[in-house]
Order: C-alpha cells, then sequence, then structure tokens
C-alpha cells in the first residue's frame, strides 16, 4: 500500500476513536456510584438528575453528529496527499503491504493442529499446599450465620496476655492516607477543586513540617493533573518527600479500578498509564496495592499487580463473614496465587482488613466506639462526630497515659488477629486532609501518643507513622526473611466475590446496574485498542520510510492519551457502565469500504453497513462480486431504512477494502420475512422484499446454517432446541424471560444492592408478540417484539468461527417500570447440578457453586465475557459483550440480569434509585460444544476465540468519493494469524520523555497466552491457526516490519525482567501476560 493509501486509512481510524473517546469527557460519565455508610453525609443536589439528563442528550447529539465528523476528518486527510506524492521517490517503490492478499483467505483445516503439549496444561492436577486455602472450600465451610460479635459485630471477642510482647515487642505502623473518587458524588473536576487540590497541596507543606509524618497516595488521576498546575519548586519538595520515603504512591493506576465489571485490558491499560506516568515525571515505582474500595476482589487484579513488579498488596471489602473465618484462623495474611499456578511463581503478599470499613472507626481495633475517639478531625466543634456519642479529645500531659492504654488495648486485640508481630493501622476516610487543621488534629495528637508510648519501654511498643510499604517490610523481616523465627504465611486461591457488608446485603446488583454504560465501556476499549495498534503499526512505517514530517505524530499520540485516559476514568470502581453502535450509511454513488480487522487472526466475519437503495453489489479490490444480503431495518412492521451485510475475510490486523456500487442486475441478494402473532389480525407495510404471512402458525419455527439449527417456539419465538450438525446431536436449549422484584423489607434493593423479593416471576406479556423470521444467504435470525425485550436469535451463515455459535441480541426497554429487574434464562438438558463456571475479568475463570444455605442474590456473580455450564459429554457457554450479573440458581439452567429499574437508595450513600435507564442492546454468543471429562476448567479453543470476534468485530469505515482517487488496497502488516492460544492484548506506542509530548520510537508488545481446554473436538471448529507451545519466532511475525529491539520487561515497563530473551523467539507460558519494549524498522 502506498504511504499516502496509509495515512487515510489509519488517520481516518484513529481520529474514529478519538471521536469515541468524546462519550467520556461528557464529566467523564460520573453515573454509577455508591458508598458504604461511613463516607458521610453528602447527597446530590436537587438538580443533579436534570443535569445527568441534559448530559445524556449531548450524548445522543454527539452520536447522531458522528457521521458528519468523520466525514470531515477524513476529507481534511486527504490533504497529506499532495506532500506523500511529492516523496514517493524516497519509498524505492516498494508497497507497505505484503502485496495482495489471496482473493480468499485459506481455508480452515478440517482438524485444528493442536501441539499436544499443548494439552497438557488443563489435563495436569497438583496438589494444594499444606497451609494452602481454596475460597471455594472456605465457602463450603463457613455456616453464614451472622451471630452479634459484641462490640465487633461481625466478629468475636479478643482476648490477650499482658505479657505476650515481653519478648518482641509490638510494632505498630499507623498509616495516613486519603481515598479520593475520581467522581461519585461529584465529578472528577469539582473533587478535584473543591478538595483533593488543597489535599495535595497540604501534603506538601505539613510532611516538610516533621520528617516522622508519612502519607500515602494511590490516584494518579488526580496527582497528574495538580502536578500540571504546580511549580517547579513545589515540584521539587514533592520530588524530596519521595526520595525520603514520607510519602508513598499506592498502586500508581490512573484509578482505583473496579475488579468486577473491568476487563483485564483496560485494567492494563489504566495501571500502565498510571506508570507511565510516573517514570516520566517523578521517577517512582510502586511496590504496594492499595484497594480500600472496590466491591470485592479479583485475583486478576493480583496477577497484574505481580507482573507490573509490586510485591505486596491491601484489601478491604471482603464479605464479612470471610473475614471473620480468615481473622479466626489468622489467614488474614497471605500469598494470593493463582488457581492454575502449582507453585509459587504467581505469589503476591496480601493484607486483608479485617473489619467493617476503612475508615478511622473501624481500623484501629475491633471497638468501633473506642477508635472513634482517636479520629482527632471528630473533635468537639467540628463538623464531624462519633456516632456513639463519645467524642474524641485533644492529648494532653494530664491524659495522655490513660488514653494510651486505651489505644493500644484496640492495638493488641488487633494484632491478635495476625500472625506476627506487627500491626498495620490506616488513618484516613474519603478526602481527608483537605484542611490544615485536620492535620494539625491528627499528626500532633498521634505523635503526642507515639511519645508516650516509645518512651515508656514496659509498654513493649513501638508506634510511629508509616508507609504501607514500611509495614511490609516490616512484615516481611518478621515473617519471611532468614534469621529470624519463621512464621509461616498460608496461600490462598480464589477470588472474594460476591461482597456482602452486613445481614443479606450482597453488592450483586451493580454487576448489572446501567448496562447500557457497561456495553459503552467495552466499545471504546475495543476501538482503543484499534487505533493504539494502528498508530503503533503506521508510526513505525512512517519512520521505517523517515517521513515523520508528513504525519501528525505529536498530535494523535495527545489525542491517543487522552483516550487512555478517559476509559481508564471508566474503569473507577464507581464509574464503569456500557454502550451505543453509529453505523456509517453508504449513501451514493460508488463507495470503498476500508475494514480494519483488530484481532491477530485471519478472519473471516459478516460486516453490516447501512444502505439507502437495495440494488447494491460489493466487489473486492481486485473486481470480484461477493456474496452479499440485502436486509430491512424495521420500525416496527415498517422498514425505516435497509442494510447491506456481506462476509469480508480480512487478515490478522489488516485492512480489507471492498467496493459498494449501485446494480439494476445481480446485486445483493435480498432476505425472505415471515411475520407471525398469535390471535391477532396482522399487517406489514414495505417494498423490496418478499413477506409471507401464513394463516396456520402452530408449526416450530427454524432457521439453520453449515452448523446448528434452531427450533423455536410459533408462540413466542423464543428457542427451545439447538441441533449440532456435525454429530446430528439434538439439545433442549430454552429461552425464557423473568422478572425479579425488590423485597419489603426497609433495606431494598438499589444501585449495588440486589434484594430480591423471592424467586423470579416469568416474564409474561400482556399481548402476544410479534415474531419475524428473516432468511437470507448471508444471515438468518428469528426476532420478537414483547412489550420490555426486542429479541432477536441470529445464524450466520460462513464457515467460519461466527458460523458455530447463535448470535443472541435483547434490546431492552424498563423504563415504564417500578422497581422490577428484567432477567434472560437459558433452560438446557445438561446435568450441571450447583456447579457452574464464570470469568473473571476476561481473563480467567472461577468455578462456582450454588449455595442454598445463602440467599438468592448471594449466588449472583460477575459475568465479564462468559459464563457456562457442563456435564461429562456437554458445555454450554454464553459468551456476552458486555460485563453483568449471572447465577446457575437450577441445574441446567444459566441467568443474566438484563437491566434494572429501582425506585429508591440502598443506603449506601448515593442517595438515588437506578432511574436514568436507557434503551438497551446486549449482546451474546450462545456456543454448545461435546466435550470429555477432564480435571480442570478452562475454555475450549473455539470459545476464546468467539469470545475475542464479539469482543472486537471488524471496524468498517467507508471513503468518501473525493478518496476514490488515492486507489486504496489491503494491508496485511503480519505474515500470518498468530497461534491460536495467543492473543495481542496491545501494541501502545510509548511517549517519549522529551519535551513536547511526542512518541518515542518505542512500543510496549503485550502478548496473552490463554490456558485452554483440549476436551473439546477440534474438527471444523473454522479457526485459521494452530497452537505452537506458547513460541512465537519474530522474525516472522510481521510481513515487511522487523524488530530492532525486543526487551522483555514488567508489565507496565517500569522493570527490566531478569535474564533477558531472546531475540528470535517469545515463549510464553500458559495464562502468562508478558511485555515486551520494542522497536519496529
Amino acid at each position: 500500500m502506498k504511504l499516502s493509501r496509509q495515512f487515510t486509512v489509519f488517520g481516518s481510524a484513529i481520529f474514529c476513536v478519538v471521536i469515541f473517546s468524546l462519550y467520556l469527557m461528557l464529566d467523564h460519565l460520573q453515573l454509577d456510584h455508591t458508598k458504604s455508610p461511613n463516607n458521610g453525609g453528602d447527597k446530590l443536589q436537587n438538580g443533579q438528575l436534570s443535569i445527568l439528563q441534559d448530559k445524556i442528550d449531548r450524548l445522543e447529539r454527539l452520536l447522531s453528529e458522528n457521521n458528519e465528523i468523520i466525514a470531515n476528518i477524513r476529507d481534511s486527510v486527504i490533504n497529506l496527499k499532495e506532500s506523500v506524492m511529492d516523496g514517493r521517490g524516497g519509498l524505492d517503490g516498494r508497497n507497505m503491504s505484503q502485496g495482495p492478499y489471496l482473493e480468499l483467505l485459506a481455508l480452515p483445516p478440517l482438524v485444528l493442529p493442536i501441539d499436544s503439549q499443548d494439552c497438557q496444561f488443563a489435563a495436569r492436577e497438583f496438589s494444594k499446599p499444606a497451609d494452602g486455602v481454596q475460597l471455594l472450600d472456605v465457602y463450603d465451610l463457613l455456616t453464614f450465620d451472622n451471630h452479634d460479635g459484641g462490640v465487633w459485630k461481625q466478629g468475636f471477642d479478643i482476648t490477650y496476655q499482658e505479657n505476650e510482647w515481653d519478648s518482641e515487642p509490638l510494632q505498630v505502623f499507623v498509616v495516613p492516607h486519603s481515598h479520593n473518587d475520581p467522581g461519585w458524588l461529584k465529578t472528577f473536576d469539582e473533587y478535584y477543586r473543591d478538595q483533593t487540590q488543597h489535599i495535595l497541596n497540604n501534603i506538601v507543606v505539613k510532611l516538610h513540617e516533621d520528617s516522622r509524618r508519612k502519607m500515602i497516595w494511590s490516584e494518579i488521576s488526580y496527582f497528574s493533573k495538580w502536578w500540571d498546575n504546580i511549580d517547579d519548586q513545589k515540584r521539587d519538595a514533592v520530588k524530596s518527600l519521595f526520595e525520603q520515603g514520607q510519602l508513598e504512591i499506592t498502586t500508581g493506576g490512573w484509578v482505583m479500578p473496579d475488579e468486577a465489571n473491568s476487563h483485564y485490558f483496560a485494567l492494563i491499560d489504566q495501571l500502565l498509564e498510571g506508570h507511565q506516568w510516573l517514570e516520566r515525571n517523578v521517577g517512582v515505582k510502586p511496590q504496594t496495592g492499595w484497594a480500600v474500595d472496590p466491591f470485592g476482589h479479583s485475583p486478576t487484579q493480583a496477577y497484574l499487580l505481580k507482573q507490573a513488579g509490586l510485591a505486596n498488596m491491601l484489601i478491604q471489602r471482603v464479605h464479612y463473614s470471610v473475614k471473620k473465618h480468615f481473622a479466626s484462623q489468622k489467614t488474614l495474611e497471605f500469598f494470593w496465587r493463582q488457581n492454575w499456578d502449582p507453585a509459587s511463581s504467581t505469589d503476591i503478599l496480601c493484607h486483608m482488613m479485617p473489619f467493617y470499613s476503612y475508615d478511622v472507626p473501624h481500623t484501629c481495633g475491633p471497638d468501633p466506639k473506642i477508635c472513634c475517639q482517636f479520629d482527632f478531625k471528630r473533635l468537639p466543634g467540628g463538623r464531624v462526630s462519633c456516632p456513639w456519642r463519645v467524642p474524641p479529645q485533644p492529648i494532653t500531659d494530664e491524659n495522655v497515659q490513660h488514653r494510651v492504654q486505651m489505644l493500644l488495648d484496640q492495638y493488641r486485640k488487633k494484632s491478635k488477629l495476625f500472625r506476627t508481630k506487627v500491626v498495620m493501622v490506616p488513618l484516613g476516610d474519603d478526602f481527608r486532609y483537605a484542611e490544615a487543621l485536620e492535620w494539625d488534629q491528627q499528626f500532633q495528637n498521634y505523635q503526642k501518643l507515639f511519645d508516650y508510648i516509645n518512651s515508656h519501654p514496659e509498654l513493649h511498643v513501638k508506634a510511629q507513622f508509616g508507609t504501607i510499604t514500611d509495614y511490609f517490610n516490616a512484615l516481611r523481616k518478621s515473617a519471611i526473611d532468614p534469621g529470624h523465627a519463621s512464621v509461616s504465611l498460608p496461600v490462598v486461591s480464589g477470588d472474594f466475590f460476591t461482597y456482602a457488608d452486613r445481614d443479606d446485603h450482597y453488592w450483586s446488583g451493580y454487576f448489572t446496574s446501567r448496562p447500557f454504560y457497561k456495553r459503552l465501556d467495552r466499545v471504546l476499549e475495543s476501538h482503543l485498542r484499534a487505533a493504539e495498534i494502528l498508530y503503533s503499526l503506521t508510526l513505525a512505517n512512517i519512520q521505517r520510510f523517515r517521513k515523520l514530517n508528513d504525519f501528525p505524530a505529536v498530535e494523535n499520540n495527545r489525542l491517543l492519551t487522552e483516550a487512555r485516559r478517559n476509559l481508564g476514568l471508566f474503569q473507577h470502581h464507581d464509574a464503569i457502565t456500557g454502550t451505543g453502535k453509529d453505523m456509517v450509511v453508504i449513501d451514493y454513488g460508488t463507495r470503498s469500504v476500508v475494514v480494519y480487522n483488530p484481532t491477530e487472526q485471519d478472519r473471516t466475519s459478516v460486516v453490516t453497513v447501512y444502505v439507502n437503495t437495495p440494488h447494491v453489489c460489493v466487489i473486492t479490490d481486485h473486481g470480484h462480486p461477493i456474496p452479499a444480503q440485502i436486509s430491512a431495518v424495521w420500525d416496527d412492521y415498517t422498514t425505516a431504512s435497509t442494510e447491506l451485510s456481506f462476509v469480508a475475510q480480512v487478515p490478522a490486523l489488516g485492512l480489507g477494502l471492498y467496493q459498494l456500487s449501485t446494480a439494476v442486475n445481480g446485486g445483493a441478494e435480498t432476505a425472505e420475512y415471515v411475520f407471525l402473532r398469535q390471535g391477532g389480525e396482522l399487517s406489514v407495510n414495505m417494498k423490496h422484499f418478499t413477506v409471507n404471512i401464513p394463516q396456520d402458525a402452530s408449526t416450530p419455527l427454524s432457521i439453520h446454517n453449515p452448523h446448528l439449527q434452531i427450533w423455536s417456539s410459533p408462540t413466542t419465538g423464543l428457542m427451545e432446541r439447538l441441533k449440532l450438525k456435525e454429530n446430528g446431536s439434538e439439545h433442549q436449549i430454552k429461552v425464557e424471560f423473568a422478572w425479579y422484584g425488590t423485597t419489603s423489607n426497609r433495606d431494598k434493593s438499589g444501585a449495588y444492592l440486589f434484594l430480591p423479593d423471592g424467586e423470579a416471576k416469568m416474564y409474561s406479556p400482556a399481548r402476544p408478540p410479534v415474531i419475524r423470521v428473516t432468511k437470507g444467504s448471508v444471515f438468518s435470525e428469528i426476532t420478537t417484539t414483547f412489550d420490555h425485550v426486542t429479541h432477536t436469535l441470529r445464524l450466520y451463515n460462513v464457515q467460519g468461527v461466527e458460523g458455530q455459535a447463535v448470535e443472541i441480541c435483547n434490546l431492552v426497554d424498563i423504563r415504564g417500570e417500578f422497581n422490577h429487574e428484567i432477567a434472560m434464562r437459558l433452560t438446557s438438558d445438561v446435568d450441571s447440578k450447583d456447579r457452574f463456571f464464570t470469568d473473571l475479568n476476561g481473563f480467567q475463570i472461577q468455578p462456582r457453586r450454588t449455595m442454598a444455605k445463602l440467599p438468592l442474590q448471594a449466588n449472583f456473580y460477575p459475568m465479564t465475557s462468559m459464563a457456562y455450564i457442563q456435564d461429562p459429554g456437554t458445555r454450554l457457554t454464553l459468551l456476552t459483550a458486555q460485563s453483568l450479573g449471572s447465577a446457575s440458581l437450577v441445574s441446567g439452567q444459566l441467568e443474566v440480569i438484563m437491566d434494572r429499574r429501582l425506585n429508591q437508595d440502598d443506603n449506601r450513600g448515593l442517595g438515588q434509585g437506578v432511574l436514568d435507564n436507557k434503551v438497551t442492546a446486549s449482546t451474546f454468543r450462545l456456543l454448545l460444544e461435546k466435550r470429555k471429562p477432564s480435571h480442570l476448567s478452562y475454555p475450549s479453543l473455539l470459545s476464546h476465540v468467539s469470545s475475542l470476534y464479539l469482543n472486537h468485530p471488524l471496524i468498517s469505515m467507508a471513503i468518501s468519493t473525493e478518496a476514490q482517487s488515492l486507489s486504496l488496497s489491503a494491508f496485511t502488516p503480519l505474515a500470518s494469524s498468530l497461534p491460536c492460544d495467543i492473543h495481542l492484548v496491545n501494541l501502545r506506542s510509548i511517549q517519549s520523555k522529551e519535551d513536547g509530548g511526542g512518541p518515542s520510537d518505542e512500543a510496549a508488545l503485550i502478548l496473552h497466552r490463554k490456558g485452554f481446554d483440549c476436551a473439546f473436538s477440534n474438527r471444523n471448529t473454522g479457526l485459521l491457526c494452530a497452537t505452537t507451545q506458547g513460541k512465537i519466532h519474530t522474525e516472522k511475525l510481521f510481513s515487511e516490519l522487523r524488530f530492532q529491539s525486543i526487551i522483555p520487561v514488567s508489565l507496565t515497563l517500569m522493570h527490566t525482567t531478569e535474564g533477558g530473551s531472546s531475540k528470535e523467539e517469545i515463549r510464553l507460558k500458559p495464562m502468562e501476560i508478558s511485555t515486551y519494549r520494542v522497536q519496529l524498522t
């Protein structure tokens, strides 16, 4: 491809993504916010909802304007043409692509080539360590009885002997912190203006007043904004605090992310953005993770922190019964190990906070009434007080002895829950230390307490301010280091979902709340990743041909950085929500459509664009016609417009080019339609299409493709049976919808809590639905229009991966409901008993067990990319394009909450219900596979690739008429598909450390080798790849580009990996995510 063509295509793609990032810039969509009761009494202003509605209206207007904006941008890109044409001689006449890719991609092999060594990962068995803890076993063990524990309501009475610390004093580290949500009740900018900037300014002043003072900070989104607004003198002062160990950055991500709904791509991206900012600006490398506020915790985050080079982490929001059990067993500090790891390579040292919250009353010890008296912000006369009505007292010479004894009693009791004589006491809360007065109140009073403690050796206590890493260093010295009495710490595997903070208050509602924005998040991730990869490839080719002046690299890098940071803000635990999709209308004459394949696999998939005429034909860039289908876009029972669907074949990470033109004869085939409605007259007004309205509508409906056949009810249009054509087996798979109400108790469902009024009631529409059956050469589908849901089952008539699954789309509208949640339920003949499986963050699979001893809402878990049930012979997998809550309440069932409309707050601080529902489209793929029994459970290769295709669809871009003269052609950057089990997470440009904000000549190549199960058929999968024991030959990766350098580094580029790597070969272990600092030429 000529350089000018690359500019047009790449530029269009990048700017498409930038336009999508604008959606995030509407105050970062701060829409989904809840907290625990300790977070103060702030409430939304009366006008908040109307402001929110205005923002949503602005977003909708932006969507409608998207086509015009992109068209203008594409036209502006053409201005590059002349300068590039002038320099064409410097290209030596070479094409930047491999040359014209084959008219048709190679046919998929009948049997997928899988290396036998690659099957050993899922087949192996290993025993857990002697002191190992598996969370599933803990759930089996617990009774969840919730007895009153006394002053520690959710725990038990703690006792100790006065002489326990005579031989080894108790070390106390008080860790000041301030949790700053990047948007909750206020927007990011409002919080920064009103509170956060003052907190950060005070850090500089107040820490310099006394070298014994310490502070930790987590959110780089705020820190970077503040840094940009301070002078060099203050920056130097901040750097000196880092050097002296008084100030520590914990985790170092752009935000403190949600760990249930976030995809691992976004978790990595926001962590990388924060760490890269730190490296460029302050030279700090975080050592410890700090996660006090995410609503449950995922081992995926633990793995990512470990891969980024962090050694320790802290978590807080864990089910109160689990906390009580861990405290009783002294397992609150443990090595968190991944389920698949038979050794210790993934271990990270983790501290679980034992009590209810991270505020001061719940952190010094088990009695919040006592601890609150040592939160000196609550001194009499202030704006906050102690709910237990016993206020703090200023520390004086007269009361210091008594107050020390009170406080040490709490410290000693807390230390009895741990295995070492080192105890950590957080000192902070949300947006603390915004005023100089609070700094003086806290630090001066605590210093008086510490001075007294440390000057009385008979107390056998050493107390001090510390950072969280100070604490972990002391813990390691006490528990792990040689030469010390060894204290063994347990190994824990599993996850900490679903979180309950009290009673039956399970936080499983937020797995689904505001699904529109959860879908938006996933689309933004896909488009940002596509833009990152295209930008990096473009930049490498531009540098290769020394045409940097002809490419707006700095401006595009700035836009990409802005998009990264907006997406990062979206991952905050009070923010992540979903999407809408816009389609380009091909509206006149002959148009070119460039199709980008964002996946690392050569791919055959269906592309759909709107057209303004049914008389259209599609040809490749070599002039050969390809199969296409014209379908109606329905508005009730009339056609609003028409759409064109065709089967595109696009190389891995490459660009395909297709010409669309009007055709009087021999154009795309027209879909045929059948309409049904039980017991009612039905008339359909349309033209161009054949429509049949049968009189006898009692015969089951059916559609099929080369792999599958579906039978649906003629009454509801909902699926009842599915047949696998390869072996002729049929299975009962019934789709239904159901309603959940909310309990009549005082505490009801809200944005985060799911408190149903019992089992779901089956959805029963007030009138018979309209059923529409579409049959065509490219796809066939059955669509049912209910009052609240438009449900579509689609089969693609392709031989590739997308022909293997049933696509399900639900367009949900519950805006007129009162305290209702709507669920889709799949009931099958799979004998799954009480077991099912959900993914964590799109990265790994977590086994689940439905437990009758738990309330219904406790058996719902987050589903980021898939959930499945299985028996010894069959697996039924539901792949999802958005994060939602899922369960398997009965053997053979999978259930997904689609949307929630709740009229009240759930008393977690938000101050409102969930009433801003939008019409939301949720998309799934249903995959039925035959299997052989296996010990461990991983997705099949087909399931992995199907999920990849669902979340990263082909991206189509219409080229304006003026750009036709550029003579665009296909682009094939990779020499071939990557191995089936290796995913290119990102190819991300690295910003230069020089002033100006442009890109460097390096990029971060992030790869993930997925663990898969070989217990499935590898015949007729449609995959165009193989497995290679995790090996990639770097010289054979790209078709034209070559690696000038390739350096293994930690996940976020902070550390260089020991031992180096061969420049000729990359080798990944199963499940491993690895990053390489690369230079392409």
